[in-house]
């Protein structure tokens, strides 16, 4: 895991302690590990297959760059026919050259790579490079081409990138294994790239203005590494500030999500992804041979991860050098010093326009600018400082701009006017790059005259822009890529329990598989919502006029009547709803005419009866739809918005990905218009959100823990002032065909419930051990306040105040955990009422480099040490570790710590002892 994600504390001496990776340096002095991708960034031997002499061709320009621009190592030409390549002695094979070798470029016909590859596995060479093209883009047989390659560097363990790319840079090692026409100046932005081409436009712009890289990589169709791989690769190395990317197909889903969410919140990950148009989309397909899939789903995988999407690659660069500048802004609000009214109004525009405000300047600020600025000045925001604006007057207007409360960040801007020295006015605000914690972004207009304070202003920090409206809009880009990592890492409410009854809705499913049917009814449909604690109108299903005229007695009038089918699943389109009902004989009419409107639009056969429900007054509350549909890359796929029959015309909702938290839901239904009736408009109550955003969380657990589930609709939901209530629902199942193993999977692994206990400790203490959740920070903040300064001293190696241990930034890294990565454990007392303490910590984090391992760390708050608590916790992970398929657990033990010891010795583990009083213990699964 990266070093940002600590888990939470230790015991004290009295009790067993361990040491985390994540907490100390004791895993990398101890364990110098090369992580798999190392290779192809810092290699001490290149091995170029297809290295030729012919003038213009992609060997010889390999083994020219490679030669060109000294990386530190080795390079080996391999040519059959040659004894050497541009004088450089050659080989026949890669099995001849005589010494290790750690990166192969294979530059040689598509048909003989696989042969290539698997010469390479044979000799140990840990990564390669395929630059050839004619795969998957070129039909079935490039496709089992590729087959053959990734066989064969599974065999080898060997980690592939390509194949169909330009090759890999890595300008601050010098290395340049592509056959680009030139070399990428070293700088600390990452830029990963599907499109050879755009690559290579990209280093030749950067050439010219001088931006420099920490890596520059051509992916092609990403057979092996793909962007999970690289994304956590540069999220650990320390010279990379910002990853850049331009996406024509997302890949392994799950993966790129896991790493961006993991890496996102510490460093900018920006993301230009072609396909947006129907017609970009297949161009994009046809030139990567993968599917691009929904771009409004991709946008909702994007703030998921926390990652940036720009349309304009001209705003890329921009932007990653204003993240990796300037602090996030707290909010949209902008404020404008400049010295002319014009470009001023332009970034207004533009500001308004991105979703920006102009900030209102406090009436204190406004007294202290008429105080210190010229009695024209413009008396509010932009700040006109006139043209004749001296460095004085600049940064007394800024320095009070910041201090206004109202405001979130800073543009300046300069146009060079006779009586305006740009250069000094930059060096003034020079001193002002990092003021009261805003971000502060520049827009120097003009050519030659305002150049030297360009520059200037870079070196400070401060971003400068040729226009201000893009500054206006790189603002916005900052301010919702802040608010939305904010959003992923709120705290959400606590979670409700015990209104599920998951085992009820399987029940309900296997009986439809059982009959061999896909669609179920109205009213199996919605005892599966009310399984998952979702309000539901009373359904009775009536198969012939009589019984739903009983039905309608006994329920009361009035009632509506709907179509009971199995076939059919829109039932207005038939003719198959009819509302208000108000008597017996309101009732048997609308009986007869539904199954007459049935057979004529789509045959007999298709009516087996209705249901009949109470009526329910619409007009007092909005009509919402919730669903969920797969998508071909991230699985199901959650929808929320305007419901009722207009719902396709309104084309008002949103996406997200499940699961949800009560936060997630909220942000999912502001994207939304209808949540602006929310508060109520025109007389209507409120519409209780909070209920809302946790029918919306129990809705996306109904979707990842019942997987044969294909399609669900609510529509509508009904959100008034007497609640929520379900008047609909649609679900369909997968064909029985499609076994369990090839059911689409969430892109983000669900709560794992698997690993709940419930059980007793020695002294017959009750104890639930489960996995943390997002809405545990309270109760971890408060299990922090039990800690003794010996446990901190102890877990930490170092001392650790209450504040920092306790504070959001941290306790979030801690609770908001990718399960596909790492499992905590929380061993969790119940009090009386519905308190509850957690009363100790475990955690498993499975190792990056050697994948089967994983570090567990454990921590027992200072009351309950001594009860066995730890014990129990630690046989719960290395139970965890069983089912999670790692082979090795380990961790590093203080040398004092004598009962970690002994527990781990009882619980089968055994011992080395590594150096500075701490001990490596560990276990095979």
């Amino acid at each position: 895991m990266p070093s940002s994600n600590v888990p939470p504390g230790v015991g004290s001496g009295a009790e067993p302690v361990v040491v985390s990776r994540e907490t100390s340096l004791a895993h990398d002095i101890f364990r110098q590990e090369r992580h798999p991708l190392e290779p192809f960034f810092k290699p001490r031997s290149v091995a170029v297959i297809g290295a030729t002499e012919t003038p213009g061709s992609v060997g010889r320009t390999l083994l020219h760059n490679l030669l060109g621009t000294p990386f530190g190592g080795t390079v080996f030409p391999v040519n059959p026919k040659r004894d050497n390549v541009l004088g450089v002695k050659a080989y026949r094979s890669v099995s001849d050259i005589p010494a290790p070798v750690d990166l192969a470029v294979i530059a040689t016909p598509a048909a003989t790579v696989p042969s290539v590859i698997a010469q390479c596995a044979e000799r140990g060479v840990p990564a390669a490079v395929v630059i050839s093209a004619g795969f998957r883009e070129t039909g079935a047989d490039g496709a089992e081409l590729e087959r053959q390659i990734l066989a064969e560097a599974r065999r080898g363990r060997m980690r592939v990138v390509g194949p169909n790319c330009l090759g890999v840079m890595s300008p601050l090692t010098g290395l340049n294994a592509t056959f680009a026409a030139g070399m990428a100046r070293p700088g600390n932005v990452a830029f990963l790239s599907q499109s050879g081409a755009l690559l290579t436009a990209i280093l030749d712009w950067s050439l010219r203005e001088q931006v420099g890289f920490s890596a520059f990589i051509s992916l092609g169709t990403m057979l092996d590494v793909g962007w999970g791989d690289l994304i956590d690769y540069l999220g650990d190395d320390p010279r990379t500030h910002a990853i850049v990317i331009y996406m024509e197909s997302i890949g392994d889903a799950r993966a790129f999500l896991s790493a961006a969410r993991e890496v996102a919140l510490t460093k900018p990950i920006i993301v230009i992804k072609a396909g947006r148009s129907e017609a970009a989309s297949r161009a994009a397909a046809s030139h990567t041979g993968s599917l691009t899939g929904s771009d409004d789903v991709l946008d909702a995988a994007f703030r998921r991860s926390g990652v940036l999407r720009v349309t304009d690659i001209g705003d890329v660069f921009h932007l990653a050098e204003v993240l990796g500048k300037q602090p996030r802004p707290a909010g949209p609000r902008l404020t404008m010093v400049t010295n002319a009214g014009g470009p001023a109004v332009l970034a207004t525009d533009a500001l308004v326009a991105a979703g920006g405000q102009l900030a209102p300047l406090e009436p204190e600020t406004l007294a202290r600018l008429s105080d210190a600025l010229p009695a024209p000045w413009s008396h509010g925001n932009p700040i006109d400082v006139l043209g004749d604006a001296d460095p004085g007057r600049y940064a007394t207007a800024l320095e009070l701009a910041a201090a206004d409360h109202n405001s979130d960040g800073l543009l300046v801007i300069l146009t060079p006017q006779d009586m305006t020295d740009p250069t000094l006015i930059a060096e003034g605000l020079s001193k002002l790059s990092h003021v009261a914690g805003k971000p502060v972004l520049a827009s120097w207009m003009g050519g030659a005259q305002v150049a030297a304070g360009v520059a200037i202003l870079s070196r400070a920090g401060i971003p400068t822009f040729p226009f201000p409206d893009d500054a206006a809009r790189a603002f916005c880009h900052m301010w919702r890529y802040a608010d939305n990592l904010r959003g992923l890492y709120e705290t959400p409410s606590r979670r409700s329990g015990g209104d599920t009854q998951p085992a009820e809705v399987r029940a309900v499913i296997d009986v439809a598989r059982a009959e061999g049917r896909t669609l179920l009814d109205e009213h199996e449909s919605k005892a599966i919502l009310a399984g998952y604690g979702i309000p539901v109108v009373p359904t009775r299903v009536a198969r012939d006029e009589s019984e739903a005229v009983d039905v309608a007695r006994a329920m009361g009038f009035p009632v509506a009547v709907k179509l009971w089918s199995r076939t059919i699943t829109h039932k207005t389109d038939v003719g198959g709803v009819k509302l208000g009902l108000a008597d017996a004989d309101g009732v048997a009419r609308a009986f007869r005419e539904i199954r007459a409107s049935v057979a004529a639009r789509a045959g007999e056969s298709h009516f087996l009866g209705v249901t009949v429900q109470p009526s329910v007054d619409r007009r007092s509350g909005l009509e919402l739809i919730i669903g969920s549909a797969p998508d071909p890359q991230f699985g199901p796929v959650l929808l929320f918005g305007t419901g009722g029959e207009m719902v396709e015309v309104f084309g008002d909702r949103a996406l997200a990905l499940p699961p949800l938290n009560t936060t997630l839901a909220r942000r999912m239904m502001e994207q939304t218009r209808i949540s602006r009736a929310f508060g109520g408009v025109r007389g209507r109550a409120p519409v209780d959100v909070e209920a809302l955003a946790a029918l919306l969380v129990r809705f996306g657990d109904l979707v990842v823990e019942n997987p044969r589930i294909r399609e669900i609709d609510i529509n509508p939901l009904l959100a008034s002032p007497n609640g929520l209530l379900a008047l609909d629902a649609r679900v369909v199942l997968y064909d029985q065909a499609i076994g369990d193993a090839d059911l689409p999977r969430p892109a983000i692994r669900p709560y794992p419930i698997e690993h709940l206990w419930r059980g007793s400790l020695r002294d017959g203490t009750p104890m639930v051990i489960r996995p943390i959740r997002p809405d545990d920070e309270p109760l971890v903040s408060a299990f922090h306040r039990t800690l003794s300064e010996q446990s901190v001293r102890m877990r930490y190696m170092q001392a650790m105040n209450l504040d920092d241990r306790t504070a959001h930034q941290r306790l979030a890294r801690i609770c908001f955990i990718d399960y596909g990565r790492e499992i905590a454990l929380v061993a969790e007392h119940e009090l009386p009422g519905d308190a509850r303490e957690i009363v100790a910590v475990g955690r498993l984090s499975r190792d990056r480099i050697a994948t089967e391992d994983a570090e567990f760390s454990l921590l027992v708050a200072d009351p309950w040490q001594g009860r066995g608590v730890g014990r129990e916790l630690l046989g719960r992970l290395i139970e965890v570790g069983r089912r999670e398929k790692i082979s090795r657990i380990y961790a590093d033990i203080l040398g004092a710590n004598l009962r970690m010891q002994r527990l781990c010795q009882r619980l089968g583990f055994t011992f080395d002892e590594e150096s500075g009083g701490v001990i490596r213990a560990e276990r095979r699964l």
